[in-house]
C-alpha cells in the first residue's frame, strides 16, 4: 500500500468514527431542545459524556490534518 491509500483509509476512518462520536453525545437530547428551548441549566461534562467529547475532538483534528496532508504533500512530490 502507497502512501496515498494509507492517507484515505485514515481520513475516511476518521471521518466515520467522528460521526458516531458526535452521535452518541446526548446534550439536548429533548424535544425542546430543536426548538432552542432546553431548559436545562450548563453543567460540566462527567465520565462518558465527557470521553466522547475528547474523543471527538480528537478525531476532528485527526480529520482536518489527514486532509491537509491529503492536499499539500503532493506538491512536494
Amino acid at each position: 500500500m502507497n502512501f496515498d491509500t494509507v492517507l484515505q483509509v485514515i481520513t475516511i476512518g476518521s471521518s466515520v468514527l467522528m460521526i458516531l462520536a458526535i452521535l452518541l453525545q446526548q446534550r439536548g437530547a429533548s424535544l425542546g431542545a430543536g426548538f432552542g428551548s432546553s431548559g436545562e441549566l450548563y453543567t460540566t461534562r462527567r465520565g462518558l459524556d465527557k470521553n466522547l467529547f475528547e474523543v471527538s475532538i480528537v478525531l476532528a483534528v485527526i480529520f482536518l490534518l489527514s486532509i491537509l496532508a491529503g492536499l499539500l504533500l503532493p506538491a512536494f512530490k
